[in-house]
């Protein structure tokens, strides 16, 4: 097994803190809430320009070494609410990281550039005039490069053959997935985190980096609210997380920074500046969230699939992902199919539940990841607080959304059968298994699309702290600097003013390194760029 990475950093001098121990004294220069693909990019590019930065980072510090493959252990230890978090009324299940590293430590890696198409519309609908392929070009390139994001050149799994084999039959697109690794072992399991350290993720890049420059890393501490008078923010009040990070508590204490970087994800970063009633003079805060809703077909098979072992995501298909003028469009991938998370999804109850996770081994979970907010009548969701201060997204589920799902499911349907099926099913309370495309059309009207029945999921969430030249349409600049606050940041996907398209987490790198080096040259502007 690889050796882990921090053991021997902090030998060497990394500062690594646990705040249910030791909390900081000193005044930083800059701190930054959250370490996964903003957080970690930005405090790499400051820390690196001789700033003195601070990393605070509500999960915990798990590297390597406490990677097993153990699905239980994971979703508990590294995902927010234990992998339990859903949209407000339940409809939606959200797939979160937080531990060190963020959603990039348990992600699947998979790596696209923010697709032209959603460029031109923030570029004309969102007046973001930087939005163009030319002007984020660079920084895409300079990720790619660093994270060792490449087409996956090894034949796929079974499970991503399926979409390459239906869609050839179909004459429809397909195309390997960009991947952040280097040396895959190719062993399936990166949403427990990586054993190996193949995977590219802000652990054991951007983080131990940041650290040999001087950063300080703050595990187990929650920000729970931002101090600040008039335009001007002078601090973060933290609290220690307790050991099963379901909560915080003890004593809370303030760190002082010149600026801050938030970074904490679009529900952590707007709950944050909510927490704080910072200014929000239009209303615009925690508004226009939204999730990539993911709808999913399960498909058997007479040969082994054996969907657990592989790289997770190695094929896709955009045949269906451009910007329609009503409704959405959807790229299709598949998930992994690791037993725990998969027994969810198979449906019924008993003995058939039982029968239909013995086939496990022939089985394909495809799912279909739905683009929305690019609509005019699509506002998607609002971050809120609970009454304890926690947030909670509530994401209404409308029409068009049902109608998409209606239809992704038809399509992922066609490929399924097409790459040999014997029965395909819909992920619905209600789906049962049906011999052919036209059965399957036949038993899909009869289901209703309704919350809880038709089994929605996300592990994208955009938006919340949408950036926009003018204050009444934005949280933040297309700098990423609060409208209100002037020593403020926010660098991640919470800025975005849609959704993706696609798996968000090089936009959300390359977005976060543009920004980041924009504010290094107004708090460090005589040290040169590493």
């Amino acid at each position: 097994m690889t050796q882990s990475l921090y053991p021997a950093g902090i030998a060497r001098g990394w500062r690594v803190l646990d705040g249910r121990s030791s909390m900081p004294s000193e005044v930083f220069d800059v701190i930054v809430v959250g370490s996964g693909a903003g957080g970690a990019t930005a405090a790499e590019v400051l820390a690196t320009r001789g700033l003195r930065v601070l990393i605070i980072e509500e999960g915990g510090l798990r590297d390597a070494g406490d990677f097993r493959n153990d699905e239980l252990k994971a979703y508990a230890q590294l995902y927010q609410e234990g992998a339990l978090r859903t949209t407000e009324d339940g409809g939606i299940s959200i797939l979160q990281g937080r531990t060190v590293g963020g959603s990039t430590t348990v992600n699947w890696t998979t790596s696209f550039r923010t697709p032209d198409s959603t460029l031109a519309h923030w570029h004309d609908q969102h007046a973001l005039s930087e939005a163009t392929p030319a002007h984020l070009a660079p920084f895409f390139e300079r990720i790619e490069k660093k994270l060792g994001i490449a087409p996956w050149v090894a034949a796929p799994n079974e499970n991503n053959a399926v979409i390459q084999r239906g869609c050839e039959a179909l004459g429809w697109h397909w195309e390997a997935m960009q991947r952040n690794v280097r040396g895959c072992w190719n062993l399936g399991y990166c949403g427990t985190g990586c054993p190996t350290n193949a995977k590219q993720s802000m652990l054991v890049t951007s983080i131990p980096n940041a650290l040999e420059h001087g950063a300080t890393l703050l595990h187990h501490t929650r920000a729970l609210r931002l101090e600040w008078s008039g335009t001007q923010v002078s601090g973060v009040v933290c609290q220690p997380m307790k050991t099963s990070l379901d909560a915080s508590e003890g004593s809370s204490k303030t760190i002082r920074a010149r600026h801050i970087v938030l970074s904490g994800g679009a529900i952590q970063s707007p709950a944050v500046l909510l927490r704080s009633r910072v200014p929000d003079p239009f209303q615009t805060l925690g508004k226009r969230t939204y999730l990539h809703p993911v709808c999913m077909n399960m498909a058997f098979f007479d040969q082994p699939i054996d969907g657990f072992y592989g790289a997770p995501q190695s094929i896709y298909s955009d045949e269906f992902n451009a910007i329609p003028s009503t409704g959405y469009g959807f790229k299709i991938e598949v998930a992994p199919m690791q037993p725990s998370i998969v027994s969810a999804l198979m449906g019924s109850y008993g003995s058939e539940h039982t029968e239909r996770m013995r086939q496990l081994p022939q089985a394909n979970l495809m799912l279909a990841l739905l683009r929305d907010g690019f609509a005019s009548d699509d506002p998607g969701g609002t971050v809120k607080l609970r009454k304890n201060g926690d947030p909670v997204l509530n994401y209404p589920l409308r029409a068009a959304l049902w109608n998409t799902v209606r239809t992704a499911c038809e399509r992922m349907a066609d490929i399924q059968f097409a790459a040999g099926a014997r029965t395909v099913m819909p992920v619905h309370a209600l789906g049962q298994p049906c011999e052919s495309p036209a059965a399957f059309r036949e038993h899909l009207a009869t289901l209703p699309m309704r919350i809880f029945d038709m089994r929605l999921s996300s592990a994208h969430v955009m938006g919340g702290c949408r950036m926009h030249p003018r204050p009444e349409h934005g949280v933040v600049t297309p700098k990423g600097r609060h409208h209100q606050l002037e020593n403020l940041s926010v660098f991640d996907g919470s800025i975005f003013p849609s959704s993706i398209g696609a798996n968000p987490q090089l936009s959300i790198y390359a977005w976060a390194l543009k920004l980041s080096e924009e504010l290094a040259e107004t708090l460090a502007p005589s040290v040169s760029p590493v």
